[in-house]
């Protein structure tokens, strides 16, 4: 399979966006030869809360500063303007509408491997080849059985990182450094508005 001129799609909660998320972008820029990647931050995400009570517009600017210097990086707001739950399947058949040029879709291997508990799945790994970052010790042979025996898939060759958001917001919790974790500008923005420092304070949002 051809990924070359491809728009590498890249979704997540980004809460908040971190060092390894910018490696596997880059990563899939270069290996596949994307023409851009473009971020989408979750607006409500199906599958999980979005811990501390951050809002979407704040995981949503946090990912806009960080990219500012990656000229072929860029952001949509499709999830975030969206009023309900954001499933994959609906923001790629959306994206293909808007996108003149051929998608791909990047995830973790610990998110793919799940595919059976998001929307409509063997529809979903019909619509676009998927970008595969390793995660998680997760085999290579996991994705060789049904239903990703029909999907097209490309592994990035590099290591695998083990950073998560969840470490990160751990770490602003109890008042541990983060910016050898997420970019400088990043960190400056969790600090400035007190993200992440209070636990019980975000049960209530």
């Amino acid at each position: 399979m051809s990924f070359t001129t491809r728009i590498g799609l890249f979704g997540g909660t980004f809460n908040p966006l971190h060092n390894a998320h910018l490696l596997v972008a880059q990563q899939a820029l270069r290996e596949l030869s994307l023409s851009r990647i473009v971020f989408i931050p979750s607006g409500i995400p199906p599958h999980k809360k979005v811990e501390f009570g951050i809002s979407k517009e704040m995981r949503y600017e946090m990912v806009r500063e960080a990219i500012t210097c990656y000229p072929k990086f860029s952001l949509s707001r499709i999830e975030i303007d969206r009023a309900g739950p954001a499933y994959t399947v609906d923001t790629i058949r959306a994206m293909k509408k808007i996108c003149p040029e051929r998608l791909c879709f990047i995830v973790g291997a610990d998110l793919l491997a799940q595919i059976d508990t998001w929307k409509e799945p063997e529809a979903l790994l019909r619509t676009v080849p998927f970008v595969v970052a390793p995660r998680d010790d997760i085999k290579r042979e996991v994705f060789s059985r049904p239903p990703f025996h029909r999907a097209e898939i490309h592994f990035l060759e590099m290591q695998e990182i083990d950073l998560s958001s969840t470490w990160i917001r751990e770490r602003v919790l109890h008042g541990e450094s983060i910016t050898e974790c997420v970019p400088r500008i990043v960190a400056s923005y969790i600090i400035e508005r007190g993200l992440y420092r209070n636990k019980e304070l975000a049960k209530l949002c």
